[in-house]
């Protein structure tokens, strides 16, 4: 009985060793939606360039009314879901593989409401500095990839 209860012990250090370093590295980072930023723009995104890590999540928080935030589908990575946030909500974006994630807010999107999220490496990095967005849209974005990390 004592033998059986060291074991169980024993299997539960192995297994908490495996499973914390894990949850321990995931982290959540916070883009707010707003009409205006800190640097003065309107219609943005604070901050517009995130780099994080493979299992971490970013939280799209409304500070004004009337904003959304969702995929730009047609540069995303292959093979990974869409998001398309409801106005004035919180959406959540699970970051689950390597790229870049290029983020709009839909009425916003020509004033140049957009946010660039790179995951780890950004394996799709030709195909967003190809990608031909719309009004403002295109100068912020090229702004942010600028910040891209080879």
């Amino acid at each position: 009985m004592k033998l059986s209860r060291q074991i169980l012990f024993a299997s539960g250090i192995t297994l908490a060793a495996v499973l914390v370093p894990r949850m321990g590295h995931a982290a959540e980072h916070v883009i707010e939606m707003r009409n205006q930023d800190d640097a003065g723009n309107r219609m943005a995104f604070q901050p517009g360039f995130l780099n994080v890590a493979v299992g971490d999540t970013v939280k799209f928080v409304p500070k004004d009314k009337g904003h959304n935030a969702e995929s730009v589908p047609e540069i995303w990575p292959d093979s990974v879901a869409k998001v398309k946030g409801a106005f004035s909500k919180e959406v959540v974006f699970k970051a689950e593989k390597d790229g870049l994630y290029v983020f709009k807010c839909l009425p916003h999107y020509g004033m140049g409401m957009v946010a660039l999220v790179q995951v780890g490496k950004p394996v799709n990095l030709d195909k967003v500095k190809a990608f031909k967005a719309s009004g403002l849209a295109k100068k912020r974005l090229d702004g942010e990839v600028e910040k891209v990390v080879p």
